[in-house]
């Protein structure tokens, strides 16, 4: 990217998978107005991830930000990181492009692949130090995203963080129950209209396949994890984060 401090590549494989562009403004708006509203909470998401990245990875680490979307939060917070490379996976090529503006400033090499995340996963042979997804091992069924931590494990080489933001359901909560915890947080979600409300709510429907807590810690020690733990929980308790190491 010309006039960068780093040195940034985007990496097709396949077609873009987005739909319109129009859809695509649709959603960004709405993605925007919930990470400005700090409705989910990023703004604490990403703080406990620095404190962790600050604690616990090398110098110059190597970062890989799987289902990076716009990487706006995750730019955000590297800057202020001694990150060495950065690598981001999206299926948007439309996401990917914003992404590469939103990820100008950091000082390193940045390089961007639009991929399926599970199928990049699955073929990673690259070094690298932390893995981060947030928000979205929970579209896969239960076996994809053992597969993915099974994935993430050999990639870090037996050392390094995998850090995870997901959904998670209470003990013995039933998806569907969880799904109507969520549609009563729609007076604090007073930033969004009632269509994108409504919107988000049929695509967790279709889409969202969330675990408890105990199989999301299970899942990380049975793909060979030695050391698995909540680190954070949403106020709202809709959502967690967790890290998985050695």
């Amino acid at each position: 990217m010309a006039g960068s401090s780093n040195d940034t590549m985007l990496v097709r494989a396949g077609d873009d998978a987005f739909g319109s562009q129009d859809m695509f403004n649709k959603e960004l708006q709405t993605y925007r107005k919930i990470v400005g509203a700090n409705l989910m909470f990023h703004r604490e998401v990403y703080g406990v991830l620095r404190d962790l990245l600050v604690e616990h990875a090398p110098a110059s680490f190597r970062f890989l930000d799987i289902a990076c979307g716009d990487a706006s939060a995750s730019a955000a917070m590297l800057k202020t990181t001694a990150i060495g490379n950065y690598v981001g996976i999206d299926l948007s090529e439309a996401s990917l492009r914003m992404a590469a503006q939103e990820l100008d400033g950091l000082p390193c090499p940045v390089e961007l692949r639009c991929n399926d995340f599970a199928q990049a996963m699955a073929e990673w042979s690259e070094p690298v130090d932390v893995i981060w997804i947030g928000m979205s091992l929970h579209h896969l069924p239960a076996t994809g995203k053992a597969q993915l931590m099974r994935d993430a494990r050999r990639s870090l080489g037996g050392k390094g963080l995998f850090i995870i933001w997901e959904p998670a359901l209470f003990e013995g909560e039933e998806r569907l129950s969880w799904l109507a915890r969520f549609s009563l947080l729609r007076d604090e979600w007073s930033a969004v209209s009632d269509e994108e409300f409504a919107s988000m709510e049929r695509h967790m429907l279709l889409a969202d396949f969330p675990e408890t807590v105990g199989t999301w810690l299970g899942m990380g020690t049975d793909a060979g994890f030695s050391q698995a733990e909540e680190i954070f929980m949403m106020p709202n308790k809709m959502g967690r984060v967790f890290r998985f190491s050695n």
